[in-house]
């Protein structure tokens, strides 16, 4: 089986710059093979934020068919790419979208983030929306047989390099 992405909505209480506690509600990604597992692993991952409770207020399946970290990028954006083939029984032109999540600082970097992901695809291809995401982290799993360079069969590798990873669509 393999791993779904999953958005996390987790409430606790930070600490900002100034010391103060505010209880805060983020939303987080991460790849898990269920909503069991996924729970598990947020609660996890957010112990080194907090010592204090965590409330997970939400988790959905997200709508996602890749993830591109880019370094010095502090935000993420997701991106509606539009899929263009030839139906070859009407001869007429067929459109996919699928969804990718994107790191970037900006809009414009997130579109050529986008295209720079998209950049060993053989079909054509088009932008329609780029939106930024609320997601705060993505936390990628890796089991401990593999190097942290292969992902599990999710077909998006997250790891933090120089260079973009190469990804394929989810089927």
């Amino acid at each position: 089986m393999s791993a779904i992405w999953y958005e996390c909505k987790v409430k606790y209480r930070k600490t900002h710059e100034t010391g103060e506690q505010k209880l805060t509600t983020e939303t987080y990604l991460l790849d898990a093979i269920s909503f069991t597992e996924a729970e598990a692993r947020i609660t996890e991952e957010m112990a080194a934020y907090t010592s204090e409770e965590v409330l997970i207020t939400n988790i959905k399946v997200a709508n996602l068919s890749e993830v591109h970290p880019f370094e010095n990028s502090d935000r993420w954006f997701k991106t509606k790419v539009s899929l263009m083939a030839i139906d070859e029984k009407s001869g007429k032109e067929k459109k996919s979208n699928i969804y990718m999540l994107v790191q970037a600082n900006d809009v414009k970097e997130a579109f050529d983030n986008t295209t720079q992901a998209m950049d060993n695809t053989m079909g054509d291809y088009s932008i329609p929306a780029i939106t930024e995401s609320p997601i705060v982290d993505v936390f990628p799993y890796f089991s401990e047989e593999e190097d942290n360079s292969e992902s599990l069969d999710t077909n998006a590798e997250i790891e933090s390099t120089e260079e973009p990873v190469e990804e394929t669509e989810l089927v």
